[in-house]
């Protein structure tokens, strides 16, 4: 956390001065407030850019987790599908093994008396 706060009064430094270093420079006032205000416009610029630019990234992101997510979703539903047929299948045998068995049932002989 120290760093960060070291970090950003080296930018604040640094910004005063460029700022007092241009404002003392041996140049008219009206020459150095152009400067400025030439500056101050390039950086809104290149600060604008940025933040389209991360924008962009943003929504080519979402849109790819979005893909991302459809994909995997359809995978699990074709899936849960697939194992519901199966188990289906598999109660269907069982219900069609009993009513054979229970069509098919002979007493035993002699088991009268159990």
């Amino acid at each position: 956390m120290e760093e960060k706060n070291g970090f950003a009064y080296f930018l604040l430094g640094l910004g005063l001065g460029v700022a007092a270093g241009i404002l003392l420079a041996p140049k008219a006032g009206e020459e150095t407030r152009e400067l400025l205000k030439n500056k101050a416009g390039e950086g809104a610029d290149f600060l604008k850019a940025k933040a389209n630019d991360s924008a962009e990234f943003v929504r080519r992101k979402g849109e790819d987790l979005r893909g991302s997510a459809t994909d995997i979703y359809e995978k699990g539903r074709t899936h849960v599908t697939r194992h519901k047929e199966n188990l289906s299948a598999a109660v269907d045998a069982g219900k069609q093994a009993y009513r054979d068995a229970v069509t098919n049932f002979e007493p035993a002989p002699g088991g009268e008396g159990i």
